[in-house]
C-alpha cells in the first residue's frame, strides 16, 4: 500500500514500543506477528532505535515498521536510512515538517493551534498526544470539529488502553490508536514473548469486535 497510514487505520491498533536491544528486535517482531498485530513504532527514546528498525525491515519485512519520538530533522534522515515506513511525532515542528517532506509523517497535536499549523501544510494525519492526559476523546472531538472538512484523521496516543480503546475507534476521525501496553519495556527486557503476544492477540480481537458492533 502505497500510503502505510492507510494499512494503518485498516490494522486499527499501533505497538508504540521503547527497545533498549537489537537482540530483542527479531523477537519482538516475531510475538508481535504470531499475535495477528504487523505493525511497530519503534521510538527514538532508546539509542538503539535505529539499529532495530534497520533489522526489523531487513529481517522481517512483512512487520510494517514505523519510527516514533522523531524529534528534529537530523532523526528524520536516520529514520528514513533505517527504513522507517512512516514516522510520528509527540509535537508540532516546521523544521521536521519540512525534513519529512515526502515521508509518511505526522506530526503532534494537542490544541487548535497545533492543528491549524498542521493543516497549514496539508499534512492530514496527525498524532494526538498525549491523548488521555489531554482531555480524552471528547477534547480530541472538540478540536477536531473546526477542521472536519479539511479531512484530517488523528492517531491517539498516550494513557490509551484496551479497555479505553473503543472509545477512541468508535470516532470517525481517529484512524488508529497507539498503545504501550501491548510489549512494554519490561516484557521485552525479561523476554516475555509470549505475554506479548497474546496482549497483540487481544488487541487485534479488540479492534475486530468493535468494528463489528459498528456495522
Amino acid at each position: 500500500m502505497a500510503n502505510p497510514f492507510e494499512a494503518l487505520a485498516e490494522i486499527g491498533v499501533i505497538p508504540v514500543i521503547a527497545i533498549e536491544s537489537v537482540d530483542s528486535a527479531v523477537p519482538l517482531a516475531d510475538a508481535l506477528l504470531e499475535g495477528g498485530l504487523p505493525v511497530a513504532e519503534i521510538t527514538f527514546r532508546t539509542s538503539a532505535a535505529a539499529e532495530v528498525i534497520e533489522t526489523l525491515c531487513n529481517r522481517r519485512p512483512e512487520l510494517l515498521v514505523g519510527a516514533g519520538t522523531v524529534l528534529d530533522p537530523a532523526a528524520v534522515g536516520t529514520a528514513i536510512a533505517a527504513g522507517a515506513r512512516f514516522g510520528l511525532s509527540p509535537g508540532f515542528d516546521a523544521e521536521v515538517v519540512v525534513a519529512a517532506a515526502g515521508w509518511p509523517f505526522a506530526p503532534g497535536i494537542m490544541t487548535p493551534s497545533d492543528l491549524a499549523a498542521v493543516a497549514r501544510t496539508g499534512i492530514r494525519t496527525a498524532k494526538f498526544f498525549p491523548a488521555s492526559a489531554a482531555g480524552g476523546p471528547a477534547m480530541l472531538r472538540s478540536i477536531a470539529a473546526p477542521f472536519a472538512h479539511l479531512g484530517i484523521r488523528f492517531i491517539p496516543t498516550g494513557g490509551i488502553t484496551e479497555a479505553t480503546m473503543g472509545d477512541w475507534l468508535g470516532m470517525p476521525s481517529v484512524a488508529a490508536i497507539g498503545g504501550t501496553w501491548i510489549a512494554g519495556a519490561e516484557d521485552i527486557r525479561e523476554g516475555r514473548w509470549s505475554d506479548v503476544t497474546a496482549k497483540a492477540r487481544s488487541a487485534v480481537q479488540a479492534v475486530a469486535a468493535l468494528r463489528g458492533a459498528e456495522r
